[in-house]
């Protein structure tokens, strides 16, 4: 199985990285130059506003919209009575029924240590905790937290206490938790030990400006997304690291000393005058990633429809029809969809609420078999996620950690006509409207003239289709209605102003 990481720096206005498997796509990260990203930063702050009703408050962290900082994500250090406290006691966070109101925790204008989590969207703030974590390459450091562990995705028994065993024995700091990473799993005792020195003397920066910094801001930068990509996605697993950019293969390779100097041999420079993405023919995967539908390869389909409260997938059969069965077809049918829809979150970056509906199933272990191929599938995600049990309607409900906007809204702009709904009112609908209004404005005894300016086809349609109505109404009315064609308008887009016989605009 050919696992290959390739990264598209050719257009310096945008970063992509993509994982391709047996030249299917299987992951897609991009960032824009243009767009900051604020995940995994760590700011100082000031408590802006404390929302009793909600338990949460508000943080200003010196970068224009306020923060969201829910008390389950605030650090027993800050509670009331707790100032002197630099660990957590239980080494896990404590139970929401635990915790004292956070508005006898936290003051307005009291100074806090935070952390981003998951990005603003639209009118929301980004989200925001107190627990702090500083990812390495086989580590993750939790500063003021006693918890030592493994990940949970690392199941081999004799792996795990191997892990254990090493980090016990590399004595980390008190005070501070670690938790062995997945990509851990393998690693050299070497390696682990010199990730945890460098963490340690990360934090120990970050200390200093927490005691020394005066004014609110930053902290510690995340890393940008070449680094981000190396340290949590690139393994033993992947064979091969192709770059479009020479600067930035030597800066993977400098990075990869520092981490892991026996991959280092794995990057080379892409030098091919077709373009490294079209010569893996995968432009045409992520240009699909866009579309609301995706075609499976037995010939069915699933719909992909993303809302403000969210993602509804919706399954078809199409013209999927191997089986004479209409049972096995809608088996089959469901336990592909399973895998392609846990590889579209991956490549759009779909969190929240996330719905899946399936094509009926009558046979209960049919339906059993397919929630198991979709939670395997679901498993290789890096996001955090959690899946409920499929229904007998073939309704599987899950969330997924969504840490930054989808895909989607990074690179599309709500369409102005229609809102970003995809609808517009057809012709006769608005004219029938239009024409409501027109009545209502004739009734009104101090307008003496009616201007209405419309797109050119809705001003067509009113003028052949609706000009007997509007000469009855200005027949009755006595009233003058004169219909202007605008070119810049378009669809819905209309105004209707009245005035009275001196010319004043009279307000309906």
């Amino acid at each position: 199985m050919a696992r290959e990481m390739l990264v598209n720096v050719a257009e310096t206005e945008e970063c992509r990285v993509a994982v391709v498997e047996d030249g299917s796509l299987e992951e897609l990260y991009v960032e824009r130059a243009s767009v900051g990203t604020h995940v995994g930063n760590i700011y100082k702050g000031k408590v802006a506003n404390i929302e009793s009703g909600i338990q949460a408050a508000f943080i200003d962290f010196g970068v224009g919209k306020n923060g969201f900082l829910h008390i389950s994500d605030l650090h027993p250090r800050y509670f009331s009575g707790g100032g002197d406290k630099r660990v957590e006691n239980i080494g896990r966070r404590k139970a929401l029924r635990e915790r004292p109101p956070i508005q006898s925790c936290l003051r307005k204008g009291r100074e806090i240590v935070v952390q981003v989590t998951k990005e603003g969207l639209k009118t929301k703030g980004p989200t925001l905790s107190t627990y702090l974590a500083l990812p390495g390459k086989y580590l993750v450091m939790m500063p003021w937290m006693r918890r030592q562990g493994v990940s949970h995705k690392i199941e081999d028994e004799d792996e795990r206490k191997r892990l254990r065993q090493i980090l016990n024995d590399s004595k980390p700091p008190k005070g501070q938790g670690f938790i062995i990473r997945t990509a851990g799993r393998g690693a050299s005792k070497r390696a682990i030990q010199n990730d945890l020195r460098y963490l340690c003397r990360l934090w120990r920066a970050i200390e200093k400006r927490i005691e020394t910094e005066g004014k609110l801001g930053e902290l510690y930068q995340e890393s940008d997304l070449i680094i981000r990509a190396l340290r949590d996605v690139f393994d033993s697993k992947i064979t091969k690291v192709l770059c479009d950019s020479e600067a930035v293969v030597r800066k993977i390779k400098d990075f990869l000393s520092i981490v892991t100097p026996r991959l280092k041999r794995r990057v080379s420079f892409y030098d091919c005058k077709v373009p490294l993405f079209h010569k893996y023919k995968i432009e045409d995967e992520i240009a699909k990633i866009q579309a609301r539908r995706v075609l499976l390869k037995s010939g069915g389909s699933i719909v992909i429809e993303q809302t403000e409260a969210l993602v509804a997938i919706d399954v078809n059969s199409g013209r999927a029809r191997k089986q004479k069965d209409a049972e096995m077809t809608a088996y089959d049918s469901n336990i592909e969809a399973a895998k392609e829809i846990a590889r579209q979150l991956r490549l759009r970056d779909l969190g929240g609420l996330i719905v899946c509906d399936f094509i009926d199933m009558r046979n209960a272990r049919h339906r059993k078999d397919v929630e198991r191929a979709f939670r395997a599938a679901v498993k290789t995600d890096r996001a955090r996620s959690k899946i409920l049990g499929i229904s007998r309607f073939g309704i599987v409900e899950m969330t997924r950690q969504r840490m930054r906007p989808s895909l989607q809204s990074s690179t599309y702009l709500a369409c102005p006509n229609c809102a970003g709904t995809g609808f517009m009112k057809s012709h006769e609908s608005l004219a029938i409207e239009i024409i409501r209004l027109l009545n209502l404005s004739a009734s009104n005894k101090r307008i003496k003239r009616i201007e209405l300016s419309v797109s050119p086809e809705v001003a067509d349609y009113l003028q052949n289709q609706k000009r007997a109505v509007i000469l009855d109404i200005e027949q009755i009315s006595e009233k003058r209605v004169n219909i202007h064609s605008i070119a810049d308008y378009v669809g819905e887009n209309h105004d209707l102003i009245c005035y009275n016989e001196r010319g004043t605009v009279v307000k309906l």
